[in-house]
């Protein structure tokens, strides 16, 4: 009898075992117990649980785990009403990490970033005129007295729904205090409802949209088969720019609502993205949720749980919105694919790109990629058959594309401190004469990128990298854009107290528009860098402004490349072309095609015809040939050419292993262990250990390495064991970064 009852006892705590993935760097799941008498919540669930002397929440994972004794097991504490995640999530999550070699926890921390969206929500007080109330509102005013601010709030309170005091107290321009003072006088009616109440109109898709040109037409009518044939597929809209790629898409996502799905829409950069949003509206009478690093917490908050429920049912957000717990997400759509902002760089290292192409593959639902320069993994993957194309070579409506034009600063004489060549200055003074807007693009920061003396040539350099102060002479700092730190500008050099001795080097926007200014002192210009966009709402103001001709000349950096449509811009001129392809990134020449492809892409999109010139001191450089011929095509030709020669990506695989360390000597012990430890295998090429180009980031030392293999290398599987035959000490760490974009 004491046997049998033993072997019930383990095959209770068998059934009650559970393994939980938490959101830190562990490994693998740990082994909990579930509750005793009941059954142990699903694969999916949120649970607390305990470690060592705190709580976390984690998930309830699949699969079997150590067969630890019984006694060892520690219970669940308890399960959360949260809604479980999905199964095509968790697979998600296991297959991120797998692909980038982060623990699988970190990866899950991504779907996790709002800890207080898995809390119970709290109910909500909202407002309701009383039945005094309204008759106080619609009565004779001798009989209830109503000051203007409570009439106000009254008529509010009748014209909507019931919300919030504090809500009440801004659409009726006055404070609480007003709206409480009605509820004590039970003119306004309090209550308390489910937070789950929804607060905005959802996207309505029968709405119709804007009439399609042709090519659009066939372009949307394919995208839409794509959806409703579901499945995984993934399709590319390979459009000029100008050629109306968001309002064929719209189609595709219209199709996706009215089967009852969500769509996720990723965007580079969110902040950018107040034309897309205004667009969205119109054409769906209501705006989507969004998901981006400038929400409050209690934004994100809601919308996590309004994905997780289902109530969300079209995202558009960053990258990191891939990682959002969707339960019937359906299609997504990756705008401006080709983007180097997809590349997460810190924490987990992803191309959030290739991740949407995973989840959707995951899902079996389709994914479309939009641009106007798809990056040659794109273009390669429509040639060899994986992806699907659709074309839209054709710019809306009576726009044509812009004539290109190179300005080769070797023969035109510039004068000595200014940096606009003479036929961008005469281009610029008949734009304007004209009544038509410029955008002047040049990809540097600040007024100056060095800051030096000229009595003993000290240089400004950040203590904490191996980088140059930028100066912000708009805010009297000098900066470094990799660890932020910042400093007033001394009066005199700090090394041989020199006055009046410092002086800048190069240009950057700011000392753009210090040029701009003295040769057109009539001119209205405005500066759209990100340092001065306070977020979302800066950027869209700074658009409208455009769009309503309260500017002359915008003078930006990248950010001004995406997305972005002025009807009365016809002028475009880039300073420094050739800043793109200095160092050593494989991809140089393809980004910089890319970006001033997409900059050029900003005049001339209306009825006005658009001119782009673009200074260089390589004319004959193919980037630059390419763009002057309009010749996409050949120059990706190229370019594969040169990467399949040298066994590059696509044709090839590559990852980065960055050694970092609070002093040089430990980096090195590390670096040296390692290469000591480096694979010798058929198809891997293993380069370093060298210094990185910065080789100190944020006071720490970094030594690179890079592994090069063919396509048919299991590159995790080698470096799984690379680095499992070391160990690191001290400060060391090792990041590991599989598809590397920075080799800085």
């Amino acid at each position: 009898m004491a046997d049998d009852h033993a072997s019930s006892r383990e095959q209770e705590t068998a059934a009650r075992r559970i393994r939980v993935l938490l959101p830190l760097p562990l490994p693998e799941a740990l082994d909990y117990l579930g509750p005793e008498g009941s059954s142990p919540p699903e694969p999916g669930s949120f649970v607390n649980v305990p470690l060592g002397q705190r709580s976390l929440t984690g998930v309830v994972w699949d699969g079997a785990g150590e067969e630890l004794p019984a006694d060892r097991l520690k219970p669940i504490i308890e399960t959360l009403p949260t809604p479980r995640l999905q199964p095509e999530l968790r697979r998600f999550v296991e297959r991120v990490a797998a692909y980038t070699m982060a623990p699988p926890g970190a990866v899950l921390r991504m779907t996790m970033s709002v800890p207080e969206a898995l809390l119970s929500p709290r109910p909500r007080r909202l407002c309701s005129a009383s039945p005094i109330g309204m008759a106080a509102l619609d009565g004779p005013r001798t009989e209830t007295r109503l000051t203007p601010a409570r009439r106000r709030v009254l008529e509010v309170l009748c014209a909507g729904q019931p919300m919030p005091a504090a809500e009440a107290a801004r659409l009726a321009a006055c404070g609480t205090g007003v709206v409480r003072d009605l509820i004590t006088a039970k003119l306004v009616e309090e209550r308390f409802a489910s937070a789950e109440i929804p607060t905005s109109p959802s996207p309505d898709w029968r709405l119709c949209g804007p009439q399609l040109s042709p090519d659009q037409s066939i372009a949307a009518q394919r995208l839409v088969s794509s959806v409703e044939a579901t499945g995984f597929r993934v399709t590319v809209l390979d459009g000029v720019t100008g050629s109306g790629k968001t309002e064929t898409y719209f189609a595709a996502l219209a199709a996706a609502l009215a089967a009852g799905r969500q769509v996720l829409v990723l965007l580079p950069e969110i902040a950018l993205g107040a034309q897309w949003l205004e667009r969205f509206r119109q054409r769906f009478g209501a705006l989507p949720a969004q998901w981006h690093s400038d929400m409050t917490a209690a934004e994100r908050r809601d919308t996590w749980r309004a994905v997780a429920a289902g109530r969300a049912r079209v995202v558009v957000g960053a990258r990191s919105a891939l990682f959002l717990p969707f339960p019937e997400l359906g299609l997504v759509i990756v705008d401006e694919e080709h983007d180097p902002s997809y590349k997460q760089e810190d924490g987990v290292i992803y191309q959030a790109r290739d991740m949407a192409v995973l989840r959707a593959s995951l899902a079996g639902i389709p994914i479309i990629l939009v641009s106007a320069t798809p990056s040659l993994e794109t273009v390669v993957n429509v040639a060899r058959g994986r992806y699907q194309r659709v074309a839209l070579p054709r710019r809306h409506a009576a726009a044509e594309l812009p004539a290109v034009r190179l300005v080769d600063l070797r023969r035109e004489r510039i004068e000595r401190g200014r940096f606009l060549s003479p036929p961008l200055v005469a281009e610029l003074a008949a734009t304007f004469e004209a009544g038509e807007q410029a955008l002047l693009f040049l990809n540097r920061r600040g007024y100056a990128p060095l800051t030096l003396c000229r009595a003993c040539g000290h240089r400004f350099q950040c203590p904490s990298c191996t980088a140059w102060l930028v100066e912000h002479r708009f805010t009297g700092r000098l900066l470094c854009h990799h660890c932020g730190h910042a400093e007033a500008v001394p009066a005199c050099c700090p090394e041989c107290l020199a006055a009046g001795a410092l002086v800048p080097c190069g240009p950057g926007v700011e000392r753009l528009l210090e040029e701009v200014t003295e040769r057109f002192p009539a001119a209205r210009t405005a500066l759209m860098v990100s340092d001065l966009l306070s977020g979302p709402r800066a950027a869209a103001e700074l658009a409208q402004g455009m769009i309503e001709r309260r500017y002359d000349l915008l003078i930006g950096t990248q950010i001004v490349a995406k997305g972005h449509h002025f009807p009365m811009l016809t002028l475009v001129g880039v300073v420094d072309a050739d800043l793109g392809l200095a160092g050593g990134d494989l991809r140089a020449a393809e980004r910089t095609y890319q970006l001033l492809h997409q900059v050029g892409g900003r005049a001339g999109r209306a009825e006005h015809k658009g001119r782009v010139l673009i200074q260089t001191w390589m004319p004959d450089q193919p980037v630059m040939k390419a763009l002057a011929a309009g010749d996409r095509d050949r120059f990706l030709e190229a370019e594969a050419a040169a990467r399949r020669h040298a066994g590059l990506p696509p044709f090839g695989r590559l990852a980065a292993l960055i050694v970092s360390a609070g002093d040089a000597e430990t980096a090195d012990f590390t670096a040296r262990a390692l290469s000591r430890a480096a694979p010798q295998l058929p198809g891997v090429t293993v380069l370093g250990p060298a210094p990185a180009p910065l080789a100190v980031l944020r006071s720490r030392h970094r030594r690179r390495f890079l592994v090069k293999a063919g396509r048919d290398v299991r590159l995790q599987a080698v470096l799984r064991d690379w680095l499992s035959r070391i160990r690191t000490a001290g400060s060391a760490r090792i990041q590991i970064d599989i598809d590397p974009y920075s080799f800085l």
